[in-house]
């Protein structure tokens, strides 16, 4: 449903700003319940997202009565495993005459067509590449990171394993912050990703700044142990016990792990962030 902000409520909102955070809020407890319940708890209540996906393939059937087409378009795994999306113009726009939805591989690109595995040769006038790309190859760090004694985080990240203290920091690189890293992510908005993130940044240099140290550093046991902790959560997730093999998600590392998103509540997460014991870092 999406439907225009009557002007009498836009005037609310405006008159009575608390009334335009209320209804955020409840909007947004919604889906973080839907999330924690489906998501995280999918191994005790999997009817959650088995009932998501009949309503959406429920909704797939009022806008496509093509079944062949409706069959190309249905997901071949379960709800959750990608970010959702929602829109009201993406199924009718495959209902169009001069729209068609090919699936079949692609063996090669000629000069003026595409021909795929099946010897179907199509001509056409533009080629637009929309494929995404590779988050954890190359961005996870976009650039080289050296920390102590030399150690390189892209190469340390790959051989043992993607992980980083409350998604923030990780031992051996002092005096770091990395904002996009593992477990950072947090319920389903990235601004309380970042909101908590910078809690957690103003704990640190508070305490660093009154022990007038120079630098911070996450210890090895710290970190260690809040790695241990996300996996554990992450054992009763749909990202364990759900069908996501055929997802090609970003969610999961290249090790078939789900260590983007941190497995908590919104609240959970921004309380950690603002309460972590400041034993976990090293000051000097």
């Amino acid at each position: 449903m999406d439907t225009p902000i009557p002007k009498a409520v836009q005037t609310l909102f405006a008159k009575l700003p608390i009334t335009q955070k209320g209804a955020r809020l409840v909007s947004s407890g919604i889906l973080e319940t839907i999330m924690v319940a489906s998501v995280l708890n999918n191994q005790a209540l999997p009817i959650l997202t088995r009932t998501m996906e009949r309503v959406c393939k429920a909704h797939m059937r009022r806008a496509i009565k093509d079944k062949t087409l409706r069959k190309k378009l249905t997901p071949a795994y379960s709800f959750g495993c990608k970010r959702p999306t929602f829109s009201n113009t993406y199924y009718p726009t495959f209902k169009r005459t001069n729209v068609a939805l090919v699936t079949d591989t692609i063996e090669r690109i000629e000069e003026d067509a595409i021909v795929t595995v099946a010897g179907e040769r199509r001509p056409i006038d533009t080629l637009i590449l929309a494929t995404g790309f590779d988050l954890w190859e190359e961005n996870f760090p976009a650039i080289t990171v050296l920390g102590r004694k030399g150690k390189n985080l892209g190469q340390w990240w790959r051989e043992q394993g993607f992980k980083a203290y409350q998604g923030v920091a990780m031992p051996g690189f002092p005096n770091l912050f990395s904002l996009a890293s593992p477990y950072a992510y947090n319920g389903l908005s990235f601004f309380s990703t970042i909101e908590g993130q910078m809690k957690h940044m103003g704990r640190c240099l508070t305490a660093m700044r009154r022990q007038q140290a120079q630098t911070f550093e996450v210890t090895e046991e710290a970190n260690e142990a809040f790695v241990a902790e996300m996996k554990e959560k992450l054992q009763s997730s749909l990202f364990v016990h759900g069908q996501c093999a055929n997802a090609n998600s970003y969610y999961f590392d290249q090790h078939g792990e789900a260590t983007l998103l941190r497995p908590t509540s919104t609240l959970s997460g921004l309380l950690a962030q603002q309460h972590f014991p400041l034993s976990a870092y090293r000051f000097a």
